[in-house]
């Protein structure tokens, strides 16, 4: 018991980072009502993208300097990707956006071990960072973990307040709503759907470059966030942000009770564990509602 309060506050702040790629994922589901399965694939991409920028700073720096560059990168790839792809699948059925979701998925790891290899990179950046702590009444906290839960927290906040007090935001939540209802009050969902998917992307991008201090970039590192903030979605209920938000700081709290208290290869069970508990006693996800048939 005296490590309980470390299992949390690392629980707490690992699940603040999943937050962020479960809000793009679902944010994507909610307006669209597509499930992206590149999701963790685009964390690669703005994991890379800071790699590659990072150059650009002199010596040693905080990789935190290139959160508006990525941002906005990730942004304009979203865009791209929905144009490209995405829009071509949309009304058409569960089964094609899965299967191209998946193709893209693979296609970007691929391209990404083309550009810079199948090793792992490395940033320059200075040891406090990558190793800082402090300490406050006895709990440790990890300096890249606090700096990336702030920033997951700001970006959450963000969200909520562009979705409900901007015009772009209430179009997006009307189109979610019902599409049709929306158009014919004069919305363009395509629009609404645009700005869903490069927000989700961007948000997937930030996630990677908020981990660069913890985790080394690979081609197929963003296979396994893909499952965990589908998982956090789905826990917390489909296309609630909230949910997704809760879903992601559970599913933190697991690994790190399961991690510390059990067996760090048994991480990933547990979450499975508890995500079918809870879709047992509740089908819709804790924050989730039951749809309308009639």
């Amino acid at each position: 018991m005296e490590q309980l309060p470390q299992v949390i506050v690392n629980g707490l702040l690992t699940g603040g980072i999943y937050a962020l790629v479960a809000v793009g994922i679902t944010i994507i589901h909610g307006v669209m009502k597509i499930v992206n399965f590149a999701q963790g694939d685009f964390l690669a991409i703005g994991m890379y993208l800071a790699y590659a920028m990072h150059f650009l700073l002199p010596g040693e720096s905080y990789p935190y300097w290139l959160i508006v560059p990525v941002g906005a990168g990730m942004y304009l790839i979203g865009c791209i990707i929905f144009q490209t792809a995405i829009r071509r699948v949309i009304g058409k059925g569960d089964s094609n956006y899965i299967l191209l979701t998946i193709g893209l998925s693979y296609f970007i790891q691929n391209v990404l071990q083309l550009i810079f290899g199948a090793d792992f990179k490395n940033f320059s950046m200075p040891d406090t960072l990558r190793y800082g702590s402090f300490e406050v009444i006895g709990t440790v906290f990890t300096l890249p973990r606090v700096i990336a839960f702030l920033f997951a927290t700001a970006f959450v906040l963000f969200l909520n307040w562009f979705l409900s007090k901007t015009d772009t935001g209430r179009a997006m939540r009307a189109t979610s709503e019902n599409r049709i209802i929306a158009e014919s009050l004069g919305i363009k969902s395509r629009k609404a759907y645009i700005t869903a998917f490069a927000l989700g992307t961007m948000f997937a991008g930030i996630a990677g470059l908020m981990l660069s201090p913890l985790v080394l970039p690979f081609p197929k590192v963003g296979a396994q966030f893909s499952t965990i903030a589908m998982s956090a979605m789905v826990l917390g209920g489909l296309g609630n942000i909230k949910g997704a938000m809760v879903g992601a700081l559970i599913i933190g709290l697991v690994e790190s009770a399961t991690s510390t208290y059990i067996n760090v290869n048994l991480a990933q069970a547990a979450i499975c564990f508890v995500l079918m508990l809870v879709l047992i006693f509740k089908p819709y996800g804790i924050f989730g509602k039951k749809a309308r048939v009639a």
